[in-house]
C-alpha cells in the first residue's frame, strides 16, 4: 500500500521545486521511495527529531538541503519546510518553524 505525499502549503512545494537541480533530483528519488515503503528510509537519507518530526537529508553538487516532514494517520506524509543548509548544524529557527507547522497539522487532523 502506497503512502501519499502532500505539502503544508503551496509555498513549501514551490520552495522545494526551486532547489538546485541535483537536490531536486535527489528529493524526487527519495520521495518516490518514501511513497512506496514509508516515511523512515533511515540514515543517511532520513533522520528523526522526536515527537513525530523527521528530516529528509538531500546532498548534491550544489550543497546540502533539508526538508522537514511528519506523518499523519492514513499513510500520509506532509512536507512542512525546506531550506538549503549553510552551516554544520541545523539552525534552531528552521526546526522551530517545522515544529510549529507540525503541531498545527496534527491539531487540525483530529
Amino acid at each position: 500500500m502506497e503512502y501519499t505525499i502532500t505539502y503544508y502549503n503551496e509555498t513549501v512545494k514551490a520552495d522545494i521545486e526551486a532547489l538546485p537541480l541535483a537536490l531536486r533530483v535527489r528529493y524526487t528519488a527519495l520521495t518516490q521511495r518514501m511513497a512506496e515503503v514509508g516515511a523512515n528510509l533511515g540514515v543517511p537519507h532520513t533522520e528523526g527529531f522526536g515527537n513525530g518530526l523527521f528530516e529528509l537529508r538531500l546532498k548534491g553538487q550544489e550543497g546540502l538541503a533539508r526538508v522537514f516532514y511528519c506523518t499523519l494517520v492514513g499513510r500520509q506524509i506532509v512536507m512542512l519546510h525546506s531550506f538549503v543548509k549553510k552551516t554544520r548544524k541545523t539552525p534552531p529557527k528552521e526546526r522551530r518553524l517545522a515544529e510549529t507547522r507540525m503541531k498545527e497539522i496534527k491539531h487540525d487532523a483530529r
